[in-house]
C-alpha cells in the first residue's frame, strides 16, 4: 500500500487563504507605494457614496478637486490637525495616547470618544469603507502605521486633505471651499477653516456656515488652538504664512 501524500482539506485551504493574504498584501502595499507619487484616481469612500445617492434616487453631483498641499494656506492645515489629530506630528500612524484617553473615558461615556487620527481616516477613505466596524478599525489599524511611514507626514496630510467627505458629494478641501465660501481654499481666513473643520465629525449632518452650539464649542476651540500646531515649512508656501502675518 501506498501512503497518501494529500493534505487535509483544512491544511489546503489554510495554505491557499494564506497565499491569498499574501498576494493582497503585496499588491496593497504596492499601491500604496504608487500613491506615494501618484494622486487617487477615486476612493471607495466617492464611489460608495455615489451608488448610495443613486440607489436612493438622491441627484447629488460630486465635487472633488485636488489641490497641491503647498497650496492650502498654513492656517488651514493647522485648523485641520488641530480639529482631528493634534499629535499629529508625533506619531505614525496610531496615538497611543489619544487610545488609552478614549478606554478610559469608555465607561463614563454614553458614546466613547474616538482616538482616530489623521493617518487612519485616510486610510479609511482612499482604501477601505464607511460606516462603525470593529473588523474595519483593526484592519485600518493594521494599514496606518505602514501608510504613515511609506508616505511621511506631508504625504499624509495632502491625501487627507484632498479625500475628506466635507458634505453631500464634497470632498477634499478646495471642493468644500468653493461650496460653502465660494472662494478656492487659498483664499480662506483662519475663521471659514475653522468652520470646516469644527464640522468634521458628521460633515453630511453639519453645515460649516451654520454651526450648532456642540460645532460653535468645536470651532472656538479649534481657533485657539490652530496657531499652536507645529508644521514644518515645507508643508505650505512661504507666501501663504506671509499672507497670514498679515492677516
Amino acid at each position: 500500500m501506498f501512503e497518501s501524500h494529500e493534505k487535509p482539506p483544512v491544511q489546503t485551504w489554510l495554505c491557499k487563504a494564506g497565499r491569498l493574504l499574501i498576494w493582497a498584501s503585496s499588491a496593497w502595499f504596492a499601491y500604496v507605494v504608487l500613491l506615494k507619487f501618484v494622486n487617487p484616481p477615486v476612493t471607495p469612500l466617492i464611489a460608495i457614496r455615489a451608488l448610495e445617492y443613486q440607489v436612493m434616487g438622491q441627484d447629488v453631483s460630486t465635487q472633488w478637486e485636488w489641490v497641491p498641499l503647498e497650496e492650502i494656506p498654513l492656517q488651514v492645515q493647522q485648523a485641520v490637525v488641530a480639529a482631528e489629530d493634534a499629535r499629529f506630528m508625533d506619531h505614525w500612524g496610531i496615538d497611543i495616547a489619544a487610545m488609552g484617553d478614549a478606554m478610559e473615558d469608555s465607561d463614563s461615556r454614553k458614546r466613547p470618544r474616538g482616538a482616530s487620527t489623521i493617518t487612519m481616516q485616510t486610510v479609511k477613505n482612499v482604501f477601505l469603507w464607511p460606516g462603525r466596524s470593529y473588523v474595519r478599525k483593526g484592519i485600518e489599524a493594521l494599514m496606518a502605521p505602514v501608510v504613515g511611514i511609506v508616505w511621511g507626514k506631508r504625504r499624509t496630510l495632502e491625501v487627507y486633505l484632498n479625500v475628506i467627505e466635507w458634505g453631500e458629494g464634497v470632498y477634499g478641501i478646495q471642493a468644500a471651499s468653493r461650496r460653502y465660501f465660494g472662494r478656492p481654499v487659498n483664499q480662506l481666513s483662519l475663521a471659514q477653516a475653522a468652520s470646516l473643520a469644527a464640522v468634521l465629525p458628521a460633515p453630511r449632518r453639519l453645515s460649516p456656515t451654520n454651526l450648532s452650539s456642540v460645532s460653535r464649542q468645536r470651532y472656538e476651540r479649534i481657533v485657539k488652538e490652530a496657531a499652536a500646531v507645529p508644521l514644518p515649512t515645507s508643508f505650505y508656501a512661504r507666501s501663504s504664512s506671509k499672507r497670514r502675518s498679515r492677516s
